[in-house]
């Protein structure tokens, strides 16, 4: 079992790399052709996994990964396990910014199989914001994949005055206040 490391990599010049990890491989392609779509000044990689540890046999060809984004479906114990189980997998030095959590489906309440308040327990127990959305709604899609794209020039390090460390900071909400990020 091999651990994903932060900095293992040296940055490439003029990319970017995501990982999206999770267990509708639906929303995942859907999110990653949204995120292409997008004007862009650098070049986006996205790499697509339904759990870790990535294989490592592909190790020396794939590229820095910047942003980690674990998706959670609200309808499915099973991608939340999933979510547990590969976090594992995750060097520390990655949860200084360069992971978030996207919970889908969490709109449709009579249909969540998990509850809201374990995702952001995950979430505050790895020091890592969460993204409500709905991933189904092309408006809410496109306005995820933004956001998405806007915090991944940051972990890249594209962004100038602003580092993974203190986005992350910004994004945490106060002890006791539960607003959500959409």
């Amino acid at each position: 079992m091999s651990t994903l490391a932060a900095f293992g990599k040296l940055p490439t010049l003029n990319s970017a790399t995501i990982l999206l990890v999770g267990t509708n491989e639906i929303f995942q392609q859907q999110l990653a052709e949204t995120i292409l779509q997008e004007k862009q000044d650098l070049k986006i990689n996205i790499h697509l996994a339904d759990s870790l540890p990535l294989p490592p046999e592909r190790d020396h060809i794939r590229p820095r990964i910047d942003l980690i984004v674990f998706m959670v479906n609200m309808q499915s114990k099973h991608s939340y396990s999933n979510i547990e189980a590969s976090l594992v997998h995750v060097d520390a030095s990655f949860f200084l910014g360069k992971v978030c959590f996207l919970a889908t489906g969490a709109g449709r309440l009579n249909q969540i199989s998990i509850e809201v308040n374990a995702v952001l327990k995950l979430a505050d127990l790895y020091c890592s914001p969460v993204l409500f959305c709905e991933l189904e709604c092309e408006k809410i899609r496109i306005a995820t994949a933004q956001r998405l794209l806007r915090m991944l020039r940051i972990c890249a390090g594209h962004m100038s005055g602003v580092s993974a460390l203190s986005f992350s900071s910004l994004m945490k909400s106060s002890i006791g206040d539960s607003s959500f990020l959409a």
